[in-house]
């Protein structure tokens, strides 16, 4: 699949309106991306955020840019710090350990690791210096170890977000501090108390506001003057206002091309959020589902709607997400009796192009456009596998019966070379979209069958053990207690298919109220 010939285009928070993705130098992108503060495990609007901008990445990447992809760790932090105190440890080796739990999760949901990953800690020579420009430039002001910005000085506060000024008052969660100007006047840097972590500056023993680390380490990472800046849309106000007000008081050439933020997730309709305790974390959704079905649970929806949470929405992906890896198993075993010589992929070096069926050639091109399309359109991945996606499978589903029947030789090998063709652009969407696991497919099938065990409560010889009681009843004719085993294991998400005389079972979307088995009643 080749970049495509579409113009891409992003929705610029900025301007409100989508605009043509232009890079700053061609053929190059700088991204920065904020990351997550680390005292606790990563929930779901944290696995979406991760997930969205790395489908951008890898979009990126497939159309040809070189990608300097930026994403932060705030391990220093008001957060950190109580969780720390909590629990009795050392808040940066608390955050060090969220950022590995981090790091785990992101691997799991298949995210690439970006160019860069700054910690904070690790950037506080950067965070001073960039405070001190500020401050030489009068945009800032330290009092008793404090420093302040001075919002009033930045004519263009609320830009992105819309925030008048007089709107923007301190209060309304803290206290208002009386030595600043404004009460919205905001933290550069906060003076050391007992039993903080703190570190040596110009302003005495301290350690920095929230918002100057991302100013400071986009900065180092990609100069005043990048493409991309995401995040949840959750952080549009106060601290991407904050970080512009920042970066343009130490720069005034700063500019930021396009600013994306990504919608909230959401359980049954309700923000899913720690204070209301109606969240769940990456991990607990992954003990339970394959992290590939939850990857695609995450890209059902456009990135910048709101994504409402359900069990059988994550149900429904587990399956959708199972019948695309059982398609692709299924063509590997049917093509791997055949010569690998004989099957070729692309073209060969006279450029004459493989042949294959009309049939397979309108199914790719429809695909390749569908996707493009939808791609090139903000990233719209909201049923980007449904349409010519589900066409293409059903296409590999029906030629590989087609395969089974006897035909000529030369009829043979074009069925085989489109099958091999059609895979082959699956595929590269599937990757396109961090669907394709490093896996083989039959191991992915099998993790799957794992997961869908554990949420029923059984082992596999407890599924073995119905087969063979069926297997029983239908041989006795019994068919009313062979159709009620079928009905009880569909009820747990486990689906009987009879194949000839062998019984076979796959996970399946659990069906209706849960009937007992006939030895219960």
């Amino acid at each position: 699949m080749a970049g495509s010939k579409e113009e891409f285009m992003v929705y610029n928070s900025m301007s409100r309106q989508k605009e043509i993705f232009k890079p700053k130098v061609p053929g190059k992108v700088g991204m920065y991306v904020c990351g997550v503060t680390a005292y606790a495990l990563s929930h779901l609007g944290h696995a979406r955020a991760a997930v969205n901008f790395d489908v951008l990445y890898r979009y990126l990447q497939h159309l040809g840019y070189e990608v300097t992809y930026v994403r932060n760790f705030t391990d220093v932090d008001d957060k950190i710090i109580n969780r720390a105190n909590e629990v009795g440890e050392d808040p940066l080796s608390l955050s060090n350990r969220f950022c590995q739990e981090y790091l785990k999760d992101m691997g799991d949901l298949q995210c690439l690791i970006p160019t860069h990953q700054p910690r904070v800690s690790d950037h506080m020579e950067h965070i001073k210096d960039l405070i001190t420009q500020i401050i030489n430039k009068d945009y800032a002001y330290a009092v008793d170890g404090d420093v302040f910005f001075a919002v009033e000085k930045f004519p263009n506060y609320g830009q992105l977000s819309g925030q008048r000024l007089e709107h923007n008052r301190a209060g309304e969660r803290v206290a208002v501090d009386s030595r600043k100007r404004n009460p919205a006047d905001f933290a550069l840097w906060k003076s050391a108390k007992p039993g903080e972590p703190s570190w040596d500056s110009p302003w005495g023993p301290g350690r920095p506001g929230w918002h100057i680390e991302c100013s400071a380490m986009s900065a180092h990472y990609l100069t005043f003057n990048f493409d991309i800046h995401g995040g949840g849309i959750d952080l549009i106000f106060p601290h991407h206002e904050n970080e512009i007000a920042q970066s343009c008081a130490a720069c005034q050439e700063s500019s930021v091309s396009y600013w994306m933020h990504n919608g909230h997730v959401t359980n049954n309709n309700e923000k899913m959020s720690k204070s209301l305790g109606n969240f769940f974390t990456i991990s607990e959704i992954t003990e339970r589902y394959h992290p590939l079905a939850l990857r695609h649970f995450l890209i059902s929806a456009h990135y910048r709607s709101p994504l409402n949470y359900t069990v059988s929405q994550l149900e429904g992906s587990s399956d959708a997400v199972y019948y695309i890896y059982q398609t692709l198993q299924d063509s590997e075993d049917a093509l791997s009796p055949f010569q690998e010589g004989s099957l070729k992929e692309g073209t060969e070096k006279n450029d004459r192009t493989v042949k294959i069926t009309p049939a397979a050639q309108e199914c790719i091109s429809k695909l390749h456009n569908e996707f493009e399309t939808k791609m090139c359109d903000d990233l719209n991945t909201a049923h980007i596998l449904t349409g010519a996606f589900q066409d293409a499978l059903k296409l590999i589903n029906s030629s590989l019966n087609l395969l089974k029947k006897k035909q000529q030789r030369q009829q043979q090998l074009l069925m085989i070379q489109s099958l091999v063709e059609i895979k082959k652009e699956v595929k590269e969407l599937l990757n396109i979209l961090g669907l394709l696991s490093s896996d083989t497919y039959s191991e992915v099938l099998q993790q799957f069958k794992v997961k869908a065990l554990k949420r029923a409560g059984l082992v596999e010889d407890d599924v073995l053990d119905q087969i063979k009681e069926r297997t029983l009843a239908r041989k006795n004719k019994d068919f009313a207690k062979s159709d009620q085993i079928r009905a009880y294991l569909t009820t747990k998400g486990i689906a009987l298919m009879d194949l000839g005389k062998e019984t076979i079972w796959r996970p399946c979307v659990p069906a209706g109220e849960q009937p007992s088995l006939p030895n219960e009643q």
